[in-house]
């Protein structure tokens, strides 16, 4: 908002516009009339400012901040007449192309995903505007919105969740942006604090527990969820051919996702899981009861592939449920196998092996903290050590 100041014993007009803060020298002394007179002319000033109707030179003819303001509305002429281009496409159009280009880099349940994302999120608050015009205030505040969206749980979206909304339109606007020759909006905008990961790993008891109250079609799944910390799309696309009994060992070669098996996301992921004999004798047991002419291990009642939904509401939390634990994902089992190796004494380097990482920095990062819940944390580990001549 402006004011009428003195300097000198002469009134001084200071306003901002253009984002801009403005000063104009007059020669009106300063009293009571020229104040008044000069506060009717500033509300003026405002008003036309709001109305973008303002001309700069029309109040103040002689001022050396005319060719600048001039400068600006060249600027802005030209950019508008640049974002009004037919050359440039709508947010819509382009955004299908984009997807149409990912089909061959990414899985198909990956690209419904993102798809899914477009077409929920960014096509009802972009698809009409031109790429090149989206500017950095619009992401933002588009940012802001997905915030008081609601979210499982009578909740609202997670950063995590409001992320992987803004992924897809970062990705697209900076696409475009190498395309169309224009400034990418996206400068300076950083992702939300994610908080920790939600690791909430069970304990050997609470294992137990979920195993002794699983339906007797799932405990061998529970079983082996619970001790080769296999991932959901993983364990789900599990085949007979990728078991070998006699070296008590699985194959990670493929994942089931969205009803269709693909590969696996990184190279690391490849892999070959160790089998404890609790493991390979639930297997076994499984597979003389269900037989080996499906060729997945765990499959539906209809002889069909896994629904991982169907099977975490109607099977895992009221399993949870019914042995008296807290509701937590079925991804928490992954969690468990890797806490209790960790625990147990294992090594680093074989536990990253067996949970498909290719270093041990995640697991050190996100699953060490739940260590010293589960063994000793006085030092008298490290003192027997010590006593035992560097042997376990």
């Amino acid at each position: 908002m402006g004011v009428v100041n003195s300097r000198n014993g002469k009134l001084v007009l200071q306003f901002r516009y253009k984002g801009i803060r403005c000063r104009e020298q007059t020669q009106l002394l300063n009293n009571k009339p020229n104040r008044n007179r000069l506060e009717r002319l500033l509300k003026n000033i405002e008003a036309e400012i709001l109305l973008d109707s303002f001309d700069y030179s029309k109040y103040f003819p002689n001022s050396s901040s005319i060719k600048r303001f001039i400068e600006i509305s060249q600027r802005e002429l030209a950019s508008k007449q640049y974002f009004d281009s037919p050359n440039s496409p709508r947010f819509e159009e382009f955004a299908k192309t984009w997807l149409i280009e990912k089909q061959i880099e990414w899985s198909k349940g990956h690209l419904i995903v993102v798809e899914g994302t477009i077409d929920k999120y960014l096509n009802p608050i972009f698809g009409s505007k031109k790429i090149s015009a989206i500017n950095k205030a619009q992401i933002l505040q588009f940012r802001t919105i997905l915030a008081k969206v609601p979210g499982r749980n009578g909740g609202f979206l997670s950063p995590s969740r409001i992320n992987h909304i803004m992924t897809p339109l970062r990705m697209i606007l900076n696409e475009a942006a190498d395309r169309y020759d224009f400034t990418s909006p996206w400068k300076h905008i950083k992702a939300l604090k994610v908080p920790r990961s939600d690791v909430s790993p069970f304990s050997v008891d609470e294992v137990e527990r979920v195993i002794a109250a699983a339906p007797d079609d799932y405990k061998c799944y529970f079983i082996t969820r619970f001790f080769t910390g296999l991932r959901t799309g993983e364990i789900d696309g599990l085949m007979w051919k990728d078991i070998d009994f006699v070296n008590k060992t699985l194959s990670v070669n493929q994942s089931l996702v969205l009803g269709e098996v693909s590969g696996l996301k990184t190279f690391g992921s490849y892999r070959i899981v160790s089998l404890i004999d609790r493991v390979v004798d639930a297997l076994l047991e499984h597979k003389a009861r269900v037989g080996t002419h499906d060729q997945f291990v765990f499959t539906n009642e209809k002889g069909g592939h896994l629904s991982h939904q169907r099977v975490t509401r109607g099977v895992w939390y009221p399993t949870l449920n019914k042995a008296g634990l807290k509701k937590r994902n079925p991804y928490q089992t992954r969690h468990t196998y890797a806490t209790l190796l960790l625990a147990s004494g294992e090594s680093p380097e074989w536990i990253a092996n067996q949970m498909g990482h290719t270093t041990t920095t995640m697991l050190f990062r996100v699953y060490s903290r739940f260590v010293p819940n589960l063994t000793r944390k006085d030092g008298s580990a490290f003192e027997a050590f010590l006593l035992n001549g560097g042997q376990r």
